[in-house]
Order: structure tokens, then sequence, then C-alpha cells
């Protein structure tokens, strides 16, 4: 089994975005930081986890995915496959797309305290762009 933390973060809100992302396999741990473009906070946290399953996807496809994010808009609405907002519609399909290729998908919201790490890859994002 795989554990992913992930975090968007943005400088103002829409802003620059980032995403961190820590990927933890047999005690060997990889991080991403990755510039998103401007967007809103929200939208930040869904690329993190839709950036971190490409990851997995193209890294660990058979692997058993236990994924954690301190965003409860985007694991709430993962969790039960539904937003009312349009604008993360599209980006919810996408994360459910790309879950399905893995042969168990877990999400789980975490405290900010224990998503430190993604946090400030986030934010690294950001400021290696400005």
């Amino acid at each position: 089994m795989i554990e992913v933390y992930t975090d968007g973060a943005t400088s103002g809100n829409p802003g620059a975005s980032g995403a961190g992302i820590v990927i933890i396999k047999e005690g060997t741990r990889k991080t991403y930081s990755i510039h998103l473009g401007m967007m809103t906070n929200h939208e930040a946290e869904f690329w993190a986890i839709i950036k971190a399953l490409e990851i997995c996807h193209k890294d660990h496809p058979e692997d058993i995915i236990s994924l954690r994010s301190d965003s409860q808009a985007a694991v709430q609405a993962i969790d039960k496959e539904h937003t009312k907002n349009k604008e993360f519609q599209p980006l919810l399909e996408q994360v459910m797309q790309l879950s399905r290729d893995f042969p168990y998908f877990f999400i789980k919201w975490i405290p900010e305290k224990q998503n430190k790490a993604a946090d400030q890859l986030a934010r690294e994002a950001i400021r290696q762009t400005q």
C-alpha cells in the first residue's frame, strides 16, 4: 500500500497555485512540488490530488492507494462521488476516473498539522514561479 499526502496552495484566491505531494512506499519517500498556474485554493486542492494520482498511475499502477488531504471540500466530494459546485465537477470526474484504475483507492481527511510536508512543497511550487 502507498501512502499519498497532497496539498494545494494559492497566493491570493484566486492566485498563483502549487501542489505538494508526498508518496511513501515501503519506507521510501518521494516528494513533488508542482506549479499549477492561476486558480482558486479549492481547485488547487483537487489538482494536487489529480497530479498525485497521475504520478501513482505511472509509477505504481498495481498498488493500493491511501490518499490523505487536509481539504474537507475535496475529500467529501470524492468520498460521495458528488459535488454541487459546477466548477469542481470536471475535477471530481478526473479524480474518479484516475482512482478507478487502482485495485483499491482510499481517501481520508487529515488535519493541516499532519500535512505540513505537502503544504511546504505546495508553497515552494508557488515561490519557484514568483
